[in-house]
């Protein structure tokens, strides 16, 4: 008995050292392979983001505020670095927002003012243009549906009527693909309602300024809506809608005076005076030429 005893305590301890080395050995690697990876620190650059949803107007503080970390290669050019750099950006004081800004969407200069305390035209316009403001109704500013960032192509109405019984108008396209800054004293272009508008801002080149400020003295400018992202530049000229009322007679009488004459023989030199025709269109009969003199006989010769 004793012996299968101590036979039988060796093999559980065998048994007992066996199980502890694989607990040991390969526990461990198993556990190693299902347990999530490490967490790495970020490594990136800096940039001001927005904390919150801003929208058009909303001056900035330091609650609209956050900073996360970026790759170099992914962040935009104009961002923040540091907060205080945002909050001083307009005369060293918060600058006001310009466009909708969505929450985690970093904060660029060229979505905030810059000098000057409001929103203002004067940030929009874009180098080397200028801002120019025409007078509209709510049928030439195309019923209220032009909004501040739509593209629109100007047209100029003239009324060439030269008495009261003849009407002529002619329309041309004076200006296309302009960009519409601000309709009356709105320029935020998330503006989505329409409203009847009294003024449209346009951003023109210079020379395009002064089309518009001679088109605006020759008669009426009117907008055309242009469809978002179209680019394309019409080949038109100008349109002549209009002619007055003239009875057929004396249409008729025009054509024959405009017809050429025949030619006239050789002959003296005269002045003849043509009269007007006659209602009936009859000409009358033209005047007898004056008759030559005659030639002086030849003196009596001396016999």
């Amino acid at each position: 008995m004793r012996v299968v005893t101590i036979i039988s305590l060796g093999a559980s301890a065998a048994l007992g050292l066996a199980a502890l080395v694989v607990a040991k050995t390969v526990l461990p690697s198993a556990a190693a392979k299902d347990a999530p990876a490490a967490v790495q620190p970020v490594q990136g650059v800096p940039v001001v983001v927005a904390a919150k949803p801003l929208k058009f107007g909303d001056r900035l503080d330091a609650s609209a505020l956050t900073i996360v970390r970026l790759p170099p290669n992914a962040v935009p050019e104009g961002a923040f670095q540091a907060a205080d750099a945002v909050l001083t950006a307009d005369k060293g004081g918060p600058p006001v927002v310009l466009v909708p800004i969505a929450a985690k969407e970093p904060m660029l200069a060229a979505k905030l003012s810059g000098p000057g305390a409001r929103p203002s035209v004067a940030a929009e316009i874009a180098d080397g243009m200028r801002a120019y403001t025409i007078k509209v109704d709510d049928v030439t500013g195309v019923g209220g549906h032009a909004l501040p960032g739509d593209r629109v192509d100007v047209m100029l109405m003239r009324d060439l009527t030269p008495n009261s019984e003849t009407r002529n108008f002619v329309s041309e396209v004076v200006l296309q693909n302009v960009r519409v800054l601000a309709v009356d004293l709105n320029l935020n272009t998330a503006e989505a309602k329409p409203a009847t508008p009294n003024t449209a801002t346009l951003e023109v080149a210079v020379q395009d300024g002064q089309k518009l400020a001679v088109a605006g003295d020759m008669g009426k400018l009117s907008l055309a809506l242009r469809r978002t992202g179209s680019v394309e530049v019409a080949q038109t000229g100008p349109v002549r809608v209009g002619g007055g009322y003239r009875p057929a007679a004396t249409q008729q009488a025009v054509v024959r005076r405009a017809a050429p004459r025949p030619a006239r023989p050789a002959g003296p030199a005269l002045i003849q005076i043509v009269e007007g025709e006659s209602r009936g269109g009859a000409r009358p009969a033209p005047r007898p030429a004056p008759a030559a003199p005659a030639a002086p006989a030849p003196a009596p010769t001396a016999d």
